[in-house]
């Protein structure tokens, strides 16, 4: 153990390192908050000077993160900033940026390669950096490995390098970042040590790998299990419906088996930054090796077509009550990508808003989580929420029900709704106005 790595092992142990956090979205904040309530310095680098702002002033910017939170946080020595150079001020770099795909479903490593070509002029020996964004294995050794040595310094020697895999779960009360297992893998043996010690006081369970590319392929496998099970059960979905089978009913009775079956649950399509994205990023680099991912690309092929499907759902509902869609008006009930959260990244809902406009309908939406339509790269809405009381139920022609936050009220819209399309199951028994997508 050279005296490089002993002394930042013995800092992160005694709680004197300084840990920076780069990405203060929906990872980083949350272990930025971590790191704060257990006694280290967080400093925190994001390019959005708002978001900066508003986390010096104490005020959160994520629904399911108290402001109350953050105020504590500033309060005991936390501080964002937009200047990547004072990462030289920290022992500990975790990068929390995006990783997403471009318009060909090719990984867009811009964040972090921009991001890392910002930090490498400032960065030190004694410091262990660590990606957490989402990417396919050999990220971290063909992206990062030849950047940070750009200077001099030596991995494994004077900085230590590591992969360690987000695995957030907005929304889900039953989890948070000290309970959810970290896996772990290092550049060399020297540089995993140092990614232990980097998390172990954060979180409870730390999982170390042999390498990088081994925790880069954990995590996409862990998110490809569900796209493929996600479009496994999307698929019998379909294939119930045209029996007149209600998969809602089947996937009940089945899960009551103790043993070799997981529950899946059908819906609109995949939403989120996980699971509609990351699949594609293994994809992508098995072609490099002359391979092709047929499960990942079925699966994908499956659940990108959930949203016409719902569309397809409402056209019928509509015609059996003898109206078009065109010159309808529709409320999407839930626009975020899962329950109970305000995040709308890749959300099926917007699609289905989308199709339904083009179709020559007027769309409405409502969502507890989402006030109006926030700005998004590649869609847009001039829309607030409309409130979902009796009478502006019963003033739409039909409502998709494509999110079911708990904050609405299921009986009052089945008393009021004139048609409800249902993607998410919730209403169990049969009713001439509820069809089930």
């Amino acid at each position: 153990m050279s005296d490089t790595q002993t002394r930042l092992i013995n800092k992160l142990h005694d709680k004197e390192a300084v840990i920076g956090i780069v990405g203060l979205g929906y990872v980083g904040l949350p272990l930025m908050l971590r790191y704060n309530d257990i006694g280290f310095r967080v400093l925190g680098i994001d390019i959005d000077q708002q978001k900066v702002d508003k986390l010096n002033a104490g005020q959160s910017y994520i629904e399911h993160i108290p402001s109350e939170k953050v105020a504590r946080a500033t309060q005991s020595g936390f501080e964002a900033t937009t200047d990547f150079s004072r990462v030289a001020e920290a022992d500990a770099v975790v990068l929390c940026v995006p990783t997403p795909l471009n318009k060909y479903r090719e990984p867009d490593m811009s964040f972090v390669i921009d991001t890392i070509d910002a930090l490498k002029p400032h960065m030190r020996a004694g410091q262990v950096l660590s990606l957490e964004s989402t990417t396919y294995p050999g990220t971290t050794e063909e992206e990062l490995l030849p950047r940070v040595q750009e200077n001099g310094l030596v991995v494994g020697q004077d900085v230590f390098l590591v992969y360690s895999p987000e695995r957030e779960d907005p929304g889900n009360p039953d989890f948070e970042t000290r309970t959810i297992p970290k896996v772990v893998g290092g550049h060399t043996p020297a540089c995993r040590d140092v990614g232990v010690a980097l998390y172990q006081h954060a979180i409870d369970h730390v999982v170390p790998v042999s390498s990088t590319k081994a925790a880069e392929m954990t995590k996409l496998l862990e998110n490809i299990h569900r796209a493929v099970n996600i479009g496994l059960v999307n698929e019998m979905k379909v294939v119930a419906d045209r029996m007149g089978i209600d998969i809602f009913e089947v996937v009940d009775a089945a899960a009551t088996k103790p043993f070799g079956f997981t529950p899946y649950y059908p819906g609109p399509g995949l939403g989120g930054h996980c699971i509609p994205i990351d699949p594609f990023y293994l994809t992508w680099k098995a072609r490099e090796y002359g391979l092709h991912t047929r499960f990942i690309e079925l699966s994908g092929e499956v659940n990108r077509a959930m949203p016409e499907y719902v569309v397809g759902k409402l056209m019928d509902g509509l015609n059996d009550h003898g109206k078009a869609l065109k010159g309808s008006r529709v409320l999407v009930l839930g626009i975020a990508y899962k329950k109970n959260v305000d995040d709308m990244r890749e959300s099926p809902s917007v699609e289905i808003m989308e199709l339904i406009e083009a179709k020559g309908a007027e769309v409405s939406y409502s969502d507890p989580h989402v006030p109006v339509f926030p700005r998004m790269r590649e869609h847009h809405f001039e829309l607030a929420s409309v409130e979902p009381s009796a009478e502006n139920l019963a003033a739409f022609d039909a409502v998709v029900l494509a999110t079911d936050h708990d904050g609405f009220d299921f009986e009052l819209i089945k008393r009021h709704a004139k048609l409800i399309i249902d993607s998410r199951g919730t209403y169990r028994d049969a009713a001439d106005h509820i069809i089930k997508a």
